[in-house]
């Protein structure tokens, strides 16, 4: 996602002819683009993205439980 968004801040900045930016060529403005898509590229490949929507989803589960549990009063388990 910071890919992303630094090849749109410099996309901008190359279109409105802003600065340093003005003077570099097209290939590097337009480099963060490949580099997300690589990287999404990876990320899925690898299961990266599914390992940390399943992180996220046992978190919200605990922290739901405990929540359940504090309400009925009952105490958390120590481990």
């Amino acid at each position: 996602m910071y890919f992303l968004f630094l090849g749109l801040v410099l996309m901008v900045l190359k279109y409105l002819e802003f600065g340093f930016v003005a003077s570099m060529s097209w290939w590097w403005v337009l480099l963060p683009f490949a580099l997300a898509l690589a990287w999404w590229e990876w990320a899925d490949s690898t299961g990266y993205t599914k390992r940390k929507v399943m992180e996220k989803m046992d978190q919200k589960k605990q922290d739901r439980l405990e929540r359940q549990n504090a309400a009925m009063g009952i105490k958390p388990k120590r481990r």
